[in-house]
């Protein structure tokens, strides 16, 4: 069974760094693309960033260059959302996807995490 689990999340104040960190189980994950998505109360889903299958390309949203940095682990099975600087408008669920490299789409999905800035 694929499964995709997330972890890391919790409430901090602004200002401060949470990782998160996303493990994918159930088939090799080698070349797949993986990236993050997180949903505000009453917003939809948008992306926050995302990594190629090899490692060598990511992008981020707007909101979040700078601050935010994903990375895969050495397992390739594992990808980790660094978060600085953390400030309320990042309040979230943040999901952990995935997709074969041939496609378009992010397919697969974690069942999120919560992170909660306060001020």
């Amino acid at each position: 069974q694929v499964q995709l689990v997330e972890s890391g999340g919790g409430l901090v104040q602004a200002g401060d760094s949470l990782r998160l960190s996303c493990v994918a189980s159930g088939r090799t994950f080698s070349d797949y693309d993986r990236a993050w998505f997180r949903q505000a109360p009453g917003k939809e889903r948008e992306f926050v960033a995302r990594i190629n299958w090899s490692g060598s390309t990511t992008a981020y949203a707007d909101s979040v260059k700078g601050r935010f940095t994903i990375s895969r682990g050495n397992s390739k099975n594992t990808v980790f959302l660094q978060m600085n600087a953390l400030n309320v408008e990042d309040t979230a669920v943040y999901y952990c996807a995935a997709r074969r490299r041939a496609l378009d789409i992010f397919d697969l999905w974690g069942q999120g995490t919560q992170v909660t800035v306060s001020a």
